[in-house]
């Protein structure tokens, strides 16, 4: 079994509170994960001061193997000469971590790859080729049966409420290259949503495709849909045949990040018995 505990966008600066930050932490060391994983928007204007203090508190965590990738607010935004010529200069200085990496963790292949294009878009991503390359070439390494994970910011299914602007462009033939790759699961953020989308809403077949589990602002003002004013994150285990989610959610005015209901769903590759539930349910 792997464990992961994911969350996304953290977005250090104005948006970042504090609260939610102090009971994250207190939740990583409860779970006491195999793995951690941060799935973009480290910072909110991807200032030095947003990056450090964001590494100041990912280094508050348990020490176990972290996984983080940049989001579209990790490269500057109104800094025009510095997102045209060094848009990852920040990052690189501040973020000890490749904007593409490969962590192995107990039999496991989890691949980052970076979706932040800053000359292509502004809150849109991309993926390019030679990225698949380097993510197929990680995951041919894994041991047999060992779970595959790829980590990206940017969603490949828009969540049911259609919010969160487009998916990646070219979203089907990666998802395609990403089954070919045999990967189990792959993390998202970027929406601020919670909810399990799959590669089979994309790409018809009669087996399980790979399941695409978003999480929302962990640590931000900035939920949306029903999560506003609400903070989350997930753990999640990969078993030898499903795969559970457990989402965790924080009220404004709460203390904790407390457990929502339970999801499993199954491994890519498996016969297909029930649908992805989409959104998780949440309580009032």
């Amino acid at each position: 079994m792997l464990t992961i505990l994911h969350a996304s966008d953290l977005q250090f600066g104005k948006p970042f509170r504090p609260r939610a930050g102090e009971a994250f932490r207190n939740l990583a060391f409860d779970v006491m994960p195999h793995l951690i994983v941060v799935s973009g928007d480290l910072t909110q204007r991807a200032k030095p001061r947003e990056f450090k203090a964001a590494w100041d508190f990912l280094q508050r965590l348990p020490t176990v193997p972290l996984v983080v990738t940049p989001g579209n607010h990790d490269v500057p935004l109104y800094r025009i000469w510095e997102r045209a010529v060094t848009p990852f200069w920040r990052w690189r200085h501040h973020i000890p971590r490749d904007v593409d990496s490969v962590v192995r963790v107990a039999g496991s292949m989890i691949v980052g790859l970076n979706s932040a294009s800053p000359y292509r878009a502004i809150v849109n991503g991309r993926i390019q080729r030679h990225q698949l390359t380097f993510a197929r070439k990680a995951f041919d390494e894994t041991p047999p049966g060992g779970p595959r994970v790829l980590v990206v910011h940017h969603h490949f299914v828009s969540p049911p409420d259609g919010e969160g602007g487009a998916p990646l462009p070219g979203g089907r033939k990666i998802l395609q290259k990403i089954e070919d790759m045999q990967v189990d699961v792959v993390l998202s953020g970027h929406i601020h949503q919670t909810f399990i989308a799959s590669s089979r809403d994309v790409i018809p077949g009669d087996r399980a495709g790979v399941p695409l589990i978003h999480t929302g602002t962990t640590t931000s003002r900035r939920g949306r849909g029903p999560e506003h004013r609400k903070n989350s994150c997930n753990i999640v285990k990969v078993l030898e045949d499903t795969i559970e989610v457990t989402p965790h959610f924080f009220e404004s005015r709460g203390s904790a990040f407390e457990p929502g209901e339970m999801v499993s769903v199954p491994r890519p590759g498996t016969p297909m018995k029930t649908a992805y539930p989409g959104t998780f349910p949440q309580e009032d």
